[in-house]
């Protein structure tokens, strides 16, 4: 599978994604995996970025409101025409684009920082996208990414539950197991049933790496890794949303930042 028919996939995934994304049901993101992923990120006011597969622009447009000059890429073209419908309803200078992850339309050395947020885990060729976030920032430029955790991101959950039914442990299964653009069907599942039973699931390519592959593949680009972050909400989040409890006994995401050298 090629990011050609990645795209295809993520096109038709798009419209529903956005409509229960915006109602506020995408909670691991909201809770979650953003408010740690900024917390995380460096200052970057009145530096210039670019957001790696931006989707419908949501965490783009934090990175703008922090000061940011960015500019932000998406292989799918619905996303990108509602992203740009966004910036329309509120200008925050944002540049949107179509483009690929493997191929971006920029020089090199364009860019201060690089992010993608829950994207580089849904590209077919990540050493290339790897590669070509390393060429288009500037030495000392930073990149940070969050992806699902590799250690616990199974086909199916496997809960280990105690007599109550509560949710006490994980079973870890096939680990090593790769995946070269399988397909995962699944939806929101904090969205009401009667909302989206009728909907299309989202059908999503996965390119599974183990967690040793992401830190040998951003060395063997050059970059030097700087930070990591497994979010997990807070007792408060819990209480209010105790659907997200399974993240508090096992990281759903992963954060890495690292660094591209100077030469």
């Amino acid at each position: 599978m090629d990011d050609k028919e990645v795209g295809k996939y993520w096109d038709e995934n798009a419209e529903n994604w956005i409509k229960l994304a915006r109602l506020g049901y995408d909670k691991c993101r909201d809770l979650i995996n953003s408010p740690a992923f900024f917390k995380m990120l460096p200052d970057i006011v009145n530096l210039k970025g670019l957001d790696i597969g931006c989707g419908e622009g949501y965490n783009t447009r934090i990175a703008a409101k922090k000061g940011a000059k960015i500019t932000a890429i998406d292989i799918s073209e619905v996303f990108i025409t509602s992203a740009k419908e966004s910036e329309k309803q509120e200008p925050l200078g944002i540049k949107y684009q179509v483009a690929s992850a493997i191929e971006l339309p920029f020089p090199d050395e364009s860019f201060d920082f690089a992010i993608a947020t829950m994207s580089l885990m849904d590209i077919a060729d990540t050493e290339k996208a790897l590669s070509q976030a390393f060429r288009v920032i500037k030495p000392n430029g930073f990149f940070q990414f969050s992806i699902n955790h590799p250690c616990f991101k199974m086909t199916a959950l496997s809960w280990v539950r105690n007599d109550e039914g509560k949710r006490t442990g994980f079973i870890v299964s096939d680990y090593f197991k790769q995946f070269e653009g399988e397909i995962e069907e699944w939806i929101f599942g904090a969205a009401p049933k009667e909302m989206t039973e009728k909907m299309r699931k989202f059908k999503i390519p996965r390119f599974r790496r183990i967690l040793s592959d992401w830190l040998n593949m951003l060395l063997a680009q050059g970059f030097v890794l700087e930070e990591f972050c497994e979010p997990f909400p807070d007792d408060a989040v819990v209480k209010k949303y105790p659907g997200e409890y399974g993240s508090r006994i096992i990281p759903y995401f992963l954060i890495i930042r690292c660094r591209k050298p100077y030469k």
